[in-house]
């Protein structure tokens, strides 16, 4: 099965999440963190540097438990950016 690309704007979607998780790990290790929502160090590493900009759901609500986040504030941090006007998704692309 081939994966279609990700938009630009879904990659920025997942960098806001990764900053996102980031900050709300603040001092605590990503082995701690990881540890606490039951994933690898690697892919909590991995989803806070945007390598991965898509995770399972049930890996960002194991996050946010583990962060003590609700997934409202987890959603909102990585919501879609308004378009500003005249701005459509082609001319991103230019």
């Amino acid at each position: 099965m081939v994966r279609v690309p990700l938009s630009e704007e879904e990659r920025e979607r997942g960098e806001r999440l990764g900053r996102a998780l980031r900050d709300a790990r603040g001092a605590r290790s990503i082995v701690e963190v990881a540890s606490a929502a039951g994933i690898s160090p690697e892919t909590l590493r991995k989803i806070e540097t945007g390598r991965i900009p898509t995770p399972a759901f049930f890996t960002v609500a194991a996050l946010a438990a583990a962060l003590g986040l609700s997934l409202d504030t987890v959603s909102a941090a990585s919501a879609p950016r308004p378009r500003t006007e005249g701005t459509s998704s082609d001319d991103l692309a230019a």
